[in-house]
């Protein structure tokens, strides 16, 4: 998709920045908001890139956590949705999903294996696991709060986590096959396996996280499918290296930021800027020196991220030149001494501003509404239904 030009190239006269259709008048600030067209276009072009691949898309709704947005994903070819916590997956549930996955090592304990029970009860539900300890200590708590007897059939699925190079959580590829066993013995169904190639958000790393992702994903289905365990799903998928999957070894993707993207998609070059489709609008409200801004929108609103290969701790889509240098609770610093010859509006007082979030889940997680824009009015406020469901 092609930026929107700040001047047509035959007459050199200005048209608009790209930030400008972020701002609405009756949008108090600060806050977030949501570009329609942009968004709708980000959902149907990774549905389109799934669907002619062959590989299943199941979004990641963490990012939006926004029924909302599910529902368009859904109607756009999504077969179901990704969540993190088990919160999130019950808010989703309420508002009609039905088809969940947990892409998440949840270790039963407490309420959760009533709360799982109960889900699997109301969707159809999928659960992460690592370890044979997680499958055990799962299966207890199923067989504790329903009544099964051991060896009988759960509702829920399991999935077996491989790690694929960014050294967080799942098993060695070839150890699938225990954790397999165990689920499986346990009287639980396996679904398959799952990865992240987080690695990716890194410069220059989507083609390396993207190869590791293959092959864990083709190493931990050779050891389920070894011990006879049929291995369904091969989950994977990140923003970065979405585009470049291609359904061998992956046939189902769980890509989140896209729906969105955010500043660091853009520092990557994922995406461009027009596919940014979420930002926080924040007012001038302290211009103490020149060449320094004091915006309402700090860490609460934007949230506290900066990856060491950021430019700053956001990015202004339409002052391009321009800094965020500093970021508090409630007030960001903006350097814009280098913005004079761009500036096509005046950073004065009072004036609204565009900034799009570093990473745009955290900033999400902190909102309890979305405002939505089209064609420069405000048309629409969603609710971030599962803001703070992080448990």
């Amino acid at each position: 998709m092609a930026c929107i030009p700040l001047a047509d190239r035959a007459t050199g006269c200005y048209k608009r920045p790209v930030g400008s259709r972020w701002t609405v008048p009756e949008i108090a600030t600060p806050a977030l908001v949501v570009d329609l067209e942009a968004c709708a276009r980000n959902i149907s072009a990774m549905a389109s890139h799934a669907a002619a691949n062959g590989i299943e898309l199941r979004p990641h709704a963490k990012t939006h956590k926004c029924p909302a947005i599910a529902t368009r994903q859904l109607a756009a070819g999504a077969t179901g949705i990704t969540v993190a916590t088990l919160g999130e997956a019950e808010v989703f549930a309420e508002h009609g999903v039905g088809d969940v996955f947990v892409a998440y090592p949840l270790w039963a304990v407490g309420d959760i294996g009533q709360r799982l029970a109960q889900l699997s009860e109301r969707v159809r539900l999928s659960v992460g696991a690592d370890s044979v300890a997680a499958v055990e200590v799962l299966r207890r708590e199923l067989d504790r709060v329903t009544g099964r007897s051991p060896g009988q059939a759960a509702r829920l699925a399991v999935r077996v986590e491989v790690d694929c190079g960014l050294r967080r959580s799942g098993a060695a590829p070839a150890d699938a096959v225990h954790i397999a066993r165990a689920a499986a013995d346990a009287g639980l169904v396996v679904d398959g396996i799952f990865t992240f190639p987080g690695h990716s958000y890194a410069p220059g790393m989507a083609a390396t996280a993207r190869d590791d992702e293959a092959r864990a994903l083709c190493d931990g289905a050779a050891s389920l499918e070894a011990g006879g365990i049929p291995c369904r799903v091969r989950s994977g998928g990140s923003t970065p290296t979405a585009a470049g999957t291609a359904g061998d070894a992956v046939n189902e993707l769980r890509p989140g930021v896209y729906v969105f993207n955010d500043a660091q998609q853009l520092a990557l070059g994922t995406c461009q800027p027009d596919a940014v489709a979420l930002a926080a609008i924040a007012t001038v409200v302290s211009a103490p020196a020149p060449g320094r801004i004091v915006l309402d929108a700090g860490a609460k609103v934007l949230g506290p991220e900066r990856p060491p290969w950021a430019p700053g701790h956001g990015v202004l889509p339409d002052r391009p030149a321009a800094r965020v240098t500093g970021l508090w609770e409630h007030h960001a610093v903006v350097d814009v001494t280098g913005t004079a010859k761009l500036d096509l509006a005046p950073l004065r007082l009072g004036a609204q501003v565009a900034v799009v979030p570093n990473h745009v889940c955290t900033a999400v997680n902190l909102a309890r509404v979305l405002h939505v824009v089209a064609g420069g009015e405000l048309v629409d406020r969603w609710e971030v239904a599962a803001a703070g469901a992080n448990r």
